[in-house]
């Protein structure tokens, strides 16, 4: 059996700002708007489709597994962009990164409360 994750709709206030924001600080493109979505494409495929919605947002965690190369990039985007980050999704280590399993890691906001990671060695792989 194949199964792969295609897509997942993410809760925002402003679906442009929102999927302009993660492309920019990944490094990706924003698609052009496919009905009521403003999507944003992995390079494995999957797509996070940003879809406004009145009232509060219940924040959800992405979290995208990237090369040392890319993180070093990525991280610097984070800093550069002056927002606060964390080495551990309860937010109780500010201003640092993690090395679990060997690799490294950080997690910061979206402008919706999103809980966004990256990571350069998926969990449990050892190190």
């Amino acid at each position: 059996m194949t199964v792969q994750l295609n897509h997942t709709i993410v809760a925002a206030h402003d679906r442009q700002a929102s999927a302009r924001f993660l492309a920019d600080v990944l490094g990706l493109e924003v698609s052009p708007r496919y009905g009521p979505f403003i999507p944003v494409e992995i390079p494995n495929g999957v797509t996070l489709d940003f879809m406004e919605v009145p009232g509060e947002i219940t924040p959800q965690h992405y979290a995208f597994l990237v090369s040392e190369a890319d993180f070093d990039t990525i991280f610097g985007r984070i800093r550069d962009a002056g927002l606060t980050y964390w080495a551990d999704p309860s937010h109780s280590r500010p201003g640092e990164i993690n090395h679990n399993d060997g690799g490294r890691g950080t997690y910061f906001d979206d402008p919706n409360g999103h809980r966004l990671e990256i990571l350069t060695r998926p969990y449990g792989s050892g190190g």
